[in-house]
């Protein structure tokens, strides 16, 4: 890793991810199947009780029944803009899987807490539990990586 990088492993994701992930509400979900590769944008709130990202998606969209197959994802979160020095983005590796029971009950009460007007939706609720992820944050320094590796 260069210069730039600051690697942290294990425990809960460092604060610096957290503040940066609940600014925002949109990411890129990448799957994967024998059909090829999946890009999906969706809603997404952050649970630091689940320590995943929630997100509700269709049981008969592609991204979702790619899932069901094969549960390792990528994702990405960004700031856009042109300003070289704003430049802030937050890439993704992990597990995602449908919530069930108590897991369900939390996810959905903190994504309706986020989108309250997704209660009216029949809500098919994904855990997207991180195995890493690496922000690059240039209002720190250009190019600097702050990088969070989960327990394995």
């Amino acid at each position: 890793m260069g210069a730039n990088h600051e690697i942290l492993r294990g425990g809960v994701p460092d604060e610096r991810i957290v503040k940066f992930v609940r600014r925002h509400h949109v990411m890129s979900l990448a799957t994967r199947s024998d059909e090829g590769l999946w890009c999906a944008a969706l809603f997404y709130t952050y649970s630091a009780d689940l320590q995943a990202f929630i997100f509700t998606s269709d049981p008969t969209t592609r991204h979702a029944a790619e899932m069901k197959e094969c549960a390792r994802v990528a994702a990405s979160i960004v700031l856009e803009t042109r300003v070289v020095g704003r430049v802030q983005g937050l890439q993704i590796e992990g597990e995602a899987t449908l919530a069930e029971g108590e897991e369900f009950a939390a996810a959905k009460s903190a994504y309706l807490k986020k989108f309250p007007y997704a209660a009216v939706a029949e809500l098919h609720l994904w855990l997207l539990r991180p195995r890493m992820m690496k922000l690059t944050d240039n209002t720190l320094g250009f190019g600097r990586k702050l990088i969070w590796l989960a327990d394995e």
